[in-house]
């Protein structure tokens, strides 16, 4: 049984542009993950495969990296991943009050995707912004001094 390719071509030509800034392609690794969720939203094994013919490493290489880095993700997610900080921080800035808003709202729990695949939701170490606690990120978009109040509106934003 043959599996038929998902990169596409111009996914294929990304990867190779960003090896030839590497002194090997290996090092490029991570970089192509990133492609390959930028077009797919998250990395199939399928997909590691093929990227692992283009680098010229194993697949279990690429899959070693790819399951390192919380933010590759080796599962499908929805449109928009939400990512709850919970920090030491945003647990004493109230982190439990705004994880239940957000829970309360998108009817999931952490590693859940909604019905209409809107949103993802799951939970990060640290967002580096403890000063501003509580905070999450949705997609690339970091959101901080959340209240509860503020949930609401920030996930209406996305669709």
């Amino acid at each position: 049984m043959t599996t038929e390719n998902i990169l596409t071509t111009a996914e294929i030509t990304a990867i190779q542009e960003i090896y030839r800034h590497f002194p090997e392609k290996s090092a490029a690794c991570i970089e192509g993950l990133k492609v390959i969720q930028q077009h797919h939203r998250w990395v199939s094994d399928q997909a590691v495969k093929e990227l692992a013919e283009i680098l010229d490493m194993s697949p279990a290489a690429i899959d070693s990296v790819a399951t390192y880095y919380n933010l590759i993700f080796r599962r499908p997610v929805g449109r928009n991943v939400v990512l709850m900080c919970n920090s030491v921080s945003c647990w004493i800035m109230g982190y439990d009050q705004i994880a239940a808003r957000v829970k309360k709202q998108l009817a999931i729990g952490y590693g859940e995707t909604t019905a209409d695949d809107r949103y993802t939701l799951l939970t990060i170490q640290c967002l580096g912004t403890c000063d501003h606690a509580p905070a999450m990120i949705i997609n690339e978009d970091l959101h901080r001094d959340l209240t509860a109040e503020s949930i609401g509106p920030i996930l209406e934003h996305y669709q």
